[in-house]
């Protein structure tokens, strides 16, 4: 059974798609993962806020650690921030972690301290989207509403091979729409894990196994000859290349920290002193009278950018300690694993 969208474009929803996923998903979707086994909020929306463009393997560590230091909500709110960010640490996209920590405050806050059971309320929340709201809604209170995360946008896209531009708010929008369209009657828990678990297992970005896709004879996508031309989004995201040289300064078992803004890359986090270009360390450096050793470049790979670092080390004595003191803050070494460090300044300091 099909039928053409509200919205009056040519695309015809595949009805019987969510009855299929569901049946998929209980025979061959993903029943291993932590946060399947709970319908706790907190568990299924942690693991949502990692999961955002970040791949299984790499949070399932990430989780553990977070829920052994810090089990409930009221223990992730009432955490500092540099805590949270220590152990966000080499997770990437450091904002998530600043907006984990801000709604767990938030919701710890709330009369009943717990996680608001809709998808609208939960939407109200600091760093919280309209896709993880739908997941934790649908997962954890049953609510029949649709998600769109990565995974589903080409899922979906394929399965209607839909034409819209996804670089367009008003494209995503009506993508929203059919998504909210294809929901089935009951089953909603299995049918959003199953979205999640056919994107990520079968309707992959570049080799999609179409012949083992439960959707295979329903995907308008697939009946083109070219599944892999949708989702269609024509802005990509461009790379950059950023190079900047560290300052390692070091005083009787100390390390010289500086805490990074609170926008752009490694937002909050702390570092060494970062300068533009080798002149400008260099000069710093005369200026407490330390010549700094040269170390082995640092090569860092982010989504959007390739960062090359150049580490400089040198000792200094407790006059000049003093003085570079005022434009930062020594930390004893021991100490470092309770800051808030970038992964290759946790490799380069061990």
């Amino acid at each position: 059974m099909t039928k053409k969208t509200a919205a009056g474009d040519a695309t015809v929803l595949p009805l019987e798609f969510g009855e299929r996923l569901v049946a998929w998903q209980k025979r061959h979707g993903r029943h291993e993962l932590p946060w399947q086994k709970t319908r706790d909020p907190y568990r299924v929306w942690l693991s949502e806020i990692m999961l955002q463009q970040t791949q299984v393997t790499t949070v399932l560590g990430y989780y553990q650690r977070f829920l052994e230091r810090f089990p409930t909500v009221a223990d992730l709110g009432a955490a500092s921030l540099d805590e949270v960010l220590s152990l966000w640490a080499g997770l990437g996209y450091y904002s998530r972690a600043r907006n984990l920590h801000a709604c767990a405050r938030a919701v710890a806050a709330r009369p009943d301290g717990r996680f608001p059971p809709t998808a609208a309320e939960l939407q109200e929340l600091p760093g919280i989207g309209r896709s993880t709201a739908a997941a934790v809604a649908a997962f954890c209170f049953g609510e029949r509403i649709a998600i769109l995360d990565g995974n589903v946008k080409r899922v979906l896209g394929r399965l209607l091979a839909f034409q819209g531009d996804l670089a367009s708010s008003a494209q995503e929008k009506l993508l929203w729409q059919h998504a909210q369209a294809l929901l089935p009657a009951v089953g909603i828990e299995a049918y959003t894990q199953g979205l999640m678990d056919l994107g990520a297992t079968v309707c992959t970005p570049r080799s999609p196994q179409c012949l083992i896709c439960p959707a295979e004879s329903l995907c308008a996508g697939r009946k083109t000859g070219e599944p892999t031309q949708f989702p269609i989004k024509t802005r990509k995201l461009k790379r950059s290349r950023r190079e900047n040289w560290w300052l390692w300064l070091e005083h009787e078992g100390q390390v010289l920290l500086q805490q990074r803004p609170d926008t752009g890359v490694w937002a909050g986090l702390w570092s060494l002193p970062l300068f533009e270009d080798e002149a400008q360390l260099q000069s710093h450096a005369q200026s407490l009278g330390a010549t700094p050793d040269v170390l082995p470049r640092i090569e860092h790979a982010l989504t959007h950018l390739d960062w090359v670092l150049h580490p400089r080390r040198a000792v200094l004595g407790a006059e000049a300690a003093q003085r570079a003191g005022q434009q930062g803050q020594w930390v004893a070494r021991e100490a470092l694993a309770s800051y808030g460090l970038p992964a290759p300044l946790k490799k380069l300091l061990g």
